[in-house]
């Protein structure tokens, strides 16, 4: 990769003296900030801004490092092969016209992906926007040369955009505003060859980046993305669009279904320790958040003071805080003294700190000194949620005492600021320039604070992964493992059970049976009450069949049921009889195999409510213990495991270890396409599953 980042020297093909052409302006950025060779390629041209203008690629007279190229599409294919004569090992196509155009383009797309994998050449795009290096001051790009007049501000915060116009838009954006700052962005296009896993890997070890903003509308590597996400010591942020569309329209399970909707993503990113944005300038907001404090202190729990002149700020701030899942902090007896001395008899300390009174009796130095010098001192306090106003006096004051209180403490300070424009872009620019963030709504301040602290839950998360140990291995007995290996399609409860119980996943006893009297000899076994099912072939979905029937309470009552299920058969499929587990709470667990993050386990809430419910989470497989942990403690109704109403809390060790079974089970025969269990029911605190079914398949 290295020579898309750092070349010695590069041919632009399809360089313009036309400055209206995305030609001219990669020349232009190229000649302001390059140091190295440049070599415009063009046949119309003898020379362009002083520099000559080549006929072809090949008679540059001096090798080449990398090439960009920006001529129509139909013409590349003949210019890699002349790249590939010269030897070039990298090309950057920043034309459009490829594989995003429909069939024809995917053709095309594909035929030049070939030339470039014969001759051993690395492309980046088609279809981007290229490389913008501020801190090199390589602009590989047709972004508008105005941007250098804009003031590009350099940063620590690397940007990896699938799409070339967003990853040019964002820039202008953000520069003419002042700010934030980058180390580079990387447009990426069509990925053709280059991909965001192979960017990332590069920002992970760039002495330059230290925090890396992706926005991705596909990621094919699921498996290495996750990987190497997990691996990052860097904060990583991601934007993914495209995740309304389902994942299994057909699917047979309730797993499979609930795996639609970005459902499968979103687990893998939470697994992998990434923050997840869910707009574009959200995405720039937590990446400049989180590149001035990737780390915190280990004691550090999200204990928020807001500092404000506006109760009604502060009311509303202590609403986002509780909302976002941060706490307002105790005040120390020691910090309710300090602030005394400065604040009206009239009104004593307390979080939220209005600090308009004691500003209108002690003026705005002392007082800001005072309750800064305090509240960093304060060992209760983690953060600092600074609420400001500007633009009264016509000018800003200066911030710098109060950001050297804060940074020795090592106290994080956030600032909502309002007032006249002017004075708050200045504001904004002055204390980001001292390390603060400064934002201008005050959800996203809080929600920026929240993304900080949850960045250093990951960071503790991925400690405990590394020293977690692996799951099991599951080796199904030679007798299932025949008898399965050969099937195909949706396996029947009783089949399915006897997968999951040889993999070490508790199941609820059960017999099959042919006729009334065997299942009354059952019931007598088991005792009442007892449930009676129907296995229908290829079915998953026998509740709605009406074979099945709950809480069968004597030989009467289940003569009648089976008799009712069998007719529904129409005599053909097994019946079960099975003991009646109750339980306060109904789970439901699963596997599925995605085309591209592979084996994945499903947890939730489960039983006929598992759509209505939404609150499921997935992770990629094989997991480890403290993955699925972290399965448990991501669902929204995490506090139901807990136990309530007298009920026994659910054994949650018990319940990853099912979580990670299933996972070494799914990674080792991959030909079993699906796991679903609904439910799996809590009985005295260990989860039992009473139902699942099995899909197998060998395509």
């Amino acid at each position: 990769m290295e020579f898309f980042f750092k070349p010695g020297s590069i041919a632009l093909i399809g360089a313009t003296a036309n400055k209206r052409k995305g030609g001219y302006a990669i020349l232009a950025n190229l000649i302001r900030g390059f140091k190295g060779g440049i070599y415009p390629v063009n046949p119309r041209y003898p020379e362009i801004e002083g520099l000559v203008c080549y006929p072809s690629v090949q008679q540059v007279p001096d090798p080449v490092d990398l090439a960009i190229i920006y001529v129509p599409a139909s013409r590349i294919p003949a210019v890699i092969r002349e790249c590939a004569d010269c030897g070039i090992k990298g090309v950057m196509i920043q034309s459009a016209g490829f594989a995003e155009t429909g069939d024809n383009g995917k053709r095309l797309q594909e035929t030049v992906r070939q030339l470039a994998t014969d001759a051993g050449m690395r492309i980046w795009g088609p279809n981007c926007m290229g490389l913008v290096d501020v801190r090199n001051k390589h602009i590989f790009s047709f972004v508008v040369p105005t941007i250098w007049d804009d003031g590009m501000i350099e940063g620590n915060v690397s940007l990896v955009v699938q799409s070339g116009m967003l990853a040019a838009g964002f820039l202008i954006d953000i520069f003419s505003h002042g700010t934030m700052g980058f180390s580079k962005v990387c447009s990426i296009g069509n990925k053709m060859d280059v991909d965001e896993c192979d960017v990332l890997e590069y920002l992970m070890q760039d002495p330059d980046t230290a925090v890396i903003g992706l926005y991705l509308e596909s990621i094919p590597e699921g498996r290495r993305f996750v990987g190497l996400c997990r691996d990052s010591e860097k904060p990583i942020v991601v934007l993914k669009g495209g995740k309304s569309e389902k994942g299994a329209e057909a699917a047979m399970s309730h797993t499979a279904s609930l795996a639609g909707d970005g459902a499968v993503i979103k687990g893998a990113l939470a697994q992998a320790g990434v923050i997840e944005a869910l707009d574009f300038m959200q995405m720039m907001d937590l990446c400049r958040t989180l590149s001035m404090f990737p780390h915190l202190p280990q004691h550090y729990q999200g204990r928020v003071v807001v500092l404000t002149n506006s109760g009604g700020v502060g009311i509303v701030s202590s609403d986002f805080i509780h909302k976002l899942g941060l706490k307002m902090a105790d005040l120390s007896k020691e910090t309710r003294d300090s602030l005394e001395t400065v604040f009206p008899e009239w009104m004593p300390p307390a979080n939220p700190v209005d600090l308009f009174p004691a500003v209108e009796r002690n003026g705005f130095n002392k007082v800001y000194h005072t309750v800064f010098s305090a509240v960093c001192a304060d060992p209760n306090i983690d953060a600092i949620l600074f609420q400001c106003f500007v633009g009264a006096t016509g000018r800003i004051p200066d911030f710098s005492p109060l950001a050297e209180i804060a940074e020795r403490a090592g106290k994080p300070v956030f600032s909502w600021v309002l007032g006249r424009r002017k004075e708050v872009r200045e504001y904004i620019i002055h204390v980001q320039g001292l390390g603060l963030p400064a934002f201008r709504e005050l959800y996203r301040t809080v929600e920026c604070m929240a993304a900080m602290f949850k960045h250093k839950a990951n960071s503790d998360h991925k400690t405990q992964w590394l020293k977690g140990s692996p799951g099991p291995d599951i080796v199904l007995p030679p007798n299932l493992h025949e008898k399965f290996n050969n099937k195909e399609g949706l396996l029947d409860e009783y089949a399915s059970k006897q997968i999951l119980s040889a993999a070490g996943i508790p199941v609820v006893r059960e017999t099959r049976v042919a006729s009334k009297d065997e299942a009354i000899e059952a019931a007598l076994h088991y005792g009442f009450p007892v449930v009676l099912k129907g296995l229908p072939s290829g079915e998953i979905h026998k509740t709605e069949l009406g074979l099945v029937r709950l809480g069968i309470s004597s030989s009467e009552a289940l003569i009648t049921a089976f008799a009712e299920v069998d007719q529904a058969m129409s005599g053909g499929g097994d019946i079960l009889i099975q003991p009646q587990i109750q339980g306060h709470v109904e789970l439901i667990a699963g596997l599925i195999q995605d085309p591209q993050f592979g084996t994945c386990v499903m947890c939730g809430f489960g039983g006929i409510l598992a759509e209505i419910l939404d609150d499921t989470t997935f992770a990629v497989a094989p997991l480890s213990r403290v993955d699925a942990a972290g399965m448990l403690n991501r669902l929204k109704n995490v506090k139901l495991l807990n136990g309530f109403r007298g009920s026994a809390p659910v054994d949650r060790k018990e319940l990853a270890e099912i979580l990670v079974r299933l996972g070494a089970l799914g990674s080792a025969y991959p030909f079993i396409r699906e796991i679903d269990i609904n439910p799996l029911v809590v009985s005295n605190g260990k989860p039992i599953a009473v139902d699942a079914s099995i899909m197998i398949n060998k395509s």
